[in-house]
């Protein structure tokens, strides 16, 4: 009867290639060779770079250093591919030309050990430049290997809690990531280019303000107080529009103790901008232009596909929140005379609404039950109810509403603006009754007014036009990305334990 024989399993083959992987570099450090020991490794060119200017690089000496992503041995002679930040080349590595005991040591490297390879420049009989090496130094030692080479890793959750090896096997993840440096560079040259000036303002902050975002909390151990990582940056940067300057920005790292999911996380990255001397349709017009600009700097052209959905930059329409509700709703805000008609249609529309609602909740609640999610092309609705904005200048001819505006994309909001309130009177109130308001609901919360805002309104604030607008959001937009987790090299995830 033959002997019945089993395949070790994936944990069992892993542990054995684990074990090898760390027998090698024992080998390496008993003969002197501990490649963690390298400090440093001159490199001369890239990968990229020698592919795109070949004809000028033709036979010229070249040091290259990255990554081993795949190899074919041949007895004497063998071909490597190499991965660097900028892509990957092929080197013909031959024992003639390396030495037989440096041939016989790189014969025994793994997929995705770190080398550097000097050699010169040239292409096969295929015609695929090359890098014929004359001489190789391994420069780290992957004691882990890689996901299976054609399969890559796939497992999302994975993905993103190894984002290092993502990036090593899904190349196409760096390029979105270098595309959101590039949007970030576009956008602050933009903005310089408008004579803003970048300021940073502090991350912690004293105490709770009352707006409606749960902030995270922690203990300052000196000065023995509880303080809160910021949810906004926007009532330090109005006080430096108190302070003189007339236009500034901050690209800012905000943290909300909020829920997570594909279009939110914990901590994100959001521009707010304030400039004196205008109102919301300056801030209109800004968005409108420097979002056409995003969108051919980055896309190539106006017209972007999102998720399988065609999105023209480049087009804009502009509706007030009661003209909008009326287009998708069908209901008009002018035809309720008081706030009990208001929620009696509310009620007959099946949109649920507080008791005690006024018309303008009432008309936010429309707005949401029936508007956003037909929000698909680029669509500013400006004109909100007072009710909601707390920190919008009411308009001078209907005091129900502010000017205000907040611009959709694909259905999702994508920034928020205001025309500042700037009147000190005003603005307590607001403050007062939002904490208040707080407190009714969480008599826990340590929401305080921030008073200190308060002084620096009473100093006087300039007529000013304010804009806030998140990172994450923009860069999936322009990298035609699904989830947020897929445009943050680190997102906030549970712990496997």
């Amino acid at each position: 009867m033959a002997e019945e024989t089993t395949l070790p399993t994936a944990e069992e083959t892993l542990s054995d290639q684990l074990r090898i992987r760390r027998q090698k570099l024992a080998e390496l450090k008993e003969a002197g060779k501990d490649p963690f020991e390298i400090t440093k490794f001159d490199v001369t060119a890239f990968a990229a770079d020698i592919k795109a200017n070949y004809e000028t690089m033709e036979n010229q000496t070249v040091s290259v250093a990255g990554r081993i992503m795949s190899r074919r041995d041949m007895g004497k002679a063998s071909f490597v591919h190499i991965m660097d930040s900028t892509g990957t080349i092929q080197s013909y590595v031959r024992i003639n030309d390396v030495g037989e005991e440096c041939y016989k040591e790189f014969k025994k490297y793994d997929i995705g050990d770190v080398i550097g390879l000097t050699g010169f420049v040239f292409k096969t009989r295929t015609g695929e430049t090359s890098i014929h090496a004359q001489g190789i130094t391994l420069l780290a030692k992957s004691l882990t290997p890689l996901p299976e080479k054609f399969h890559g890793l796939k497992d999302q959750d994975m993905r993103y809690r190894q984002r290092y090896v993502d990036l090593i096997v899904n190349p196409e993840v760096k390029d979105t990531f270098v595309k959101r440096s590039l949007i970030l560079r576009e956008i602050r040259a933009y903005l310089d280019g408008k004579g803003f000036l970048e300021v940073d303002t502090p991350v912690l902050t004293p105490f709770e303000i009352g707006a409606s975002a749960r902030p995270f909390k922690t203990h300052h151990t000196p000065l023995d107080m509880d303080m809160f990582l910021r949810i906004e940056t926007e009532l330090y940067l109005k006080r430096l529009i108190v302070g003189g300057f007339d236009k500034v920005y901050e690209v800012g790292r905000i943290f909300r103790n909020e829920g997570m999911d594909t279009k939110h996380n914990p901590e994100f990255t959001s521009i707010e901008l304030y400039q004196a001397y205008t109102d919301y349709k300056g801030m209109m017009d800004l968005v409108v232009e420097m979002n056409t600009m995003l969108a051919e700097k980055i896309c190539g052209s106006t017209v972007i596909n999102y998720q399988g959905t065609e999105i023209d930059m480049g087009h804009w329409e502009k509706l007030t929140m009661v003209e909008a509700v009326e287009k998708y709703a069908g209901v008009s805000y002018n035809d309720w005379a008081t706030d009990e008609d208001a929620r009696a249609c509310a009620k007959a529309h099946h949109v649920e609404v507080p008791s005690n609602a006024t018309k303008g909740l009432v008309l936010i609640e429309f707005f949401d039950a029936y508007v956003e999610e037909n929000l698909i092309q680029p669509t500013i609705i400006y004109d909100y109810p007072v009710e909601n904005s707390p920190l919008a200048k009411r308009k001078p001819d209907m005091p129900a509403f502010t000017e205000r505006f907040e611009y959709f994309i694909n259905a999702t909001e994508f920034g928020n603006a205001f025309s500042e309130l700037n009147d000190p009177i005003d603005q307590k109130e607001r403050f007062e009754k939002q904490v208040a308001a707080k407190r009714a609901e969480d008599p826990n919360t340590t929401a305080q007014v921030d008073y200190d805002y308060v002084t620096a309104l009473e100093y006087g604030l300039a007529p000013t036009g304010g804009l806030g607008f998140g990172i994450d959001r923009l860069v999936m937009l322009l990298t035609d990305s699904a989830s947020i987790r897929d445009v943050l090299l680190f997102p906030t995830m549970k712990p496997l334990d």
